[in-house]
């Protein structure tokens, strides 16, 4: 197996996650399954888990699902594709769930240009309480008119 092949094709499903994050969250989130993303724009409940962390566990299924095919059919593209989607679910918690949202409090000085941005971002995203007229769907890649003053 080449190395190279296997390492492009882990960095391209990382970043093809970012498009399959914006295109679910934009189409599948804010649309037909509004109601399981719904308490993470308007939260009505006092758990720390939501409806909306069910897309989480759909991305690591799918992720496993991967690491199955790889090991017990041999095809070895899972490997690679498996743990793209994993980097991805990882970096999203930690961006997303950690980070801008808070759920565990640590990164909270994190003071940079790309900090800001991301945050001003979602916020952005966040002002829109309900399913419709919202913007800023992506999580690591967002427009730059978020990174000016």
């Amino acid at each position: 197996m080449n190395v190279i092949l296997w390492i492009v094709v882990f960095l391209g499903t990382f970043m093809m996650m970012e498009g399959m994050a914006w295109f679910t969250h934009k189409y599948v989130m804010h649309g037909f399954l509004w109601k399981l993303h719904q308490d993470h724009h308007k939260k009505d409940h006092s758990s720390w888990w939501e409806r909306n962390d069910l897309f989480f566990v759909f991305y690591a299924l799918v992720s496993i699902g991967c690491f199955l095919l790889w090991r017990y059919d041999d095809v070895w593209i899972g490997l690679p594709i498996g743990l793209g989607i994993l980097a991805y679910g990882i970096t999203y918690f930690t961006v997303h769930d950690i980070f801008i949202h808070q759920r565990f409090k640590i990164f909270r000085n994190a003071n940079n240009k790309y900090a800001k941005g991301i945050r001003r971002a979602h916020k952005m995203h966040h002002k829109h309480l309900g399913k419709d007229d919202g913007e800023c769907f992506g999580m690591l890649f967002v427009p730059f008119k978020y990174f000016r003053k």
